[in-house]
């Protein structure tokens, strides 16, 4: 047999390998923002800019954008609609990304759009998410906003918001966060299940719910929250295969609080309560959590510290790597 015929063989072989072997790709590295922009700096008169600049600074691949609207002149604990027009458009084009508008009006939406460095192919029956297409590969994006009343945080609490009553038990606690929340998370599961082929699924948004995964008896014993609560919103996405990228990173809740609510009320305030409701979740076959950090105002409750923060609440930042 020739060389060159050998030579031949051995190549047919080694790619024949290769095929059934799988050849491997390098991992996508991901940066994911959630961020409620409080109006994107209407509600406290701040121009446009102001948020630009903080989404410029972190630099995401995705944004969920929550708030890119006012609220209306009369806003309170069961009614606050958003009024005017919006800002994400406008913030797009000054960091040159693609934006999806979500401007259905369901249970789940109060004035979001979804931003991202790469192409939107495509988006999802109730407007919660869309597909961007990333080289080869498809990445789902889901950004929500449900209700904030009744707000069980106070609630548990006694801190008066409109006419909600106070309650004192896990269950009535979880009764009532199911009954303001369960029809915007039912909403995005149907949308979640639209979805085929896609390489990684990401929700961001501001719940207005803690996490069962932060309510726990340890800090009730500590004082941090007053009492346990296995809040449903949360549970339901990872029953659904949805991992929490900070608690994935940080699982010590007493160290690592990420409070995103809020940065205009002291820890000691006695008409306010802080917590966790601002997340980025990912459902993503050997996924890994690079880093995870809370941006906000210069404080320790931030990691990434401005000091010029516009927004009522804390920003979730996360990097991942998909394979």
């Amino acid at each position: 047999m020739r060389l060159s015929i050998r030579l031949s063989l051995l190549l047919l072989a080694m790619l024949a390998g290769c095929a059934g072997s799988g050849i491997e790709r390098d991992p996508l590295h991901l940066k994911v923002m959630s961020f409620n922009a409080w109006g994107a700096g209407m509600n406290d008169g701040r121009p446009v800019e102001d948020t630009v600049a903080v989404i410029r600074r972190i630099n995401p691949d995705i944004l969920g954008l929550q708030e890119q609207r006012a609220e209306a002149p009369v806003c309170n604990g069961a009614v606050c609609p958003a009024t005017g027009s919006g800002r994400a458009t406008e913030i797009a084009r000054q960091l040159g990304y693609h934006v999806y508008v979500q401007d259905q009006e369901n249970d789940a939406l109060w004035a979001n759009a979804i931003i991202s460095r790469y192409p939107i192919i495509s988006s999802t029956p109730n407007a919660l998410g869309v597909v961007l297409q990333i080289g080869e590969r498809r990445v789902g994006v889901f950004n929500i906003h449900a209700t904030d009343y009744p707000y069980q945080p106070y609630q548990a609490t006694s801190i008066e918001y409109g006419d909600a009553p106070f309650l004192q038990a896990e269950r009535e606690l979880v009764a009532a966060a199911d009954q303001a929340r369960g029809k915007a998370i039912t909403l995005l599961l149907q949308d979640i299940a639209t979805l085929e082929d896609v390489d990684a699924t990401f929700v961001t948004g501001d719940f207005n719910e803690p996490s069962h995964r932060d309510w726990t008896q340890r800090a009730a014993d500590l004082g941090v929250h007053p009492l346990r609560v296995a809040y449903p919103s949360t549970r339901r996405l990872e029953n659904a295969g949805f991992v929490d990228t900070y608690r994935a990173l940080f699982p010590d809740e007493i160290d690592h609080p990420g409070f995103t609510w809020t940065p205009t009320s002291a820890a000691d305030d006695p008409d306010d309560h802080h917590d966790r409701i601002d997340y980025v979740l990912m459902r993503a076959a050997n996924a890994r959590v690079l880093s995870a950090d809370v941006a906000g105002e210069v404080s320790a409750h931030s990691s990434i510290e401005f000091s010029r923060w516009p927004s009522d609440h804390r920003a979730m930042v996360v990097t991942v790597a998909i394979p």
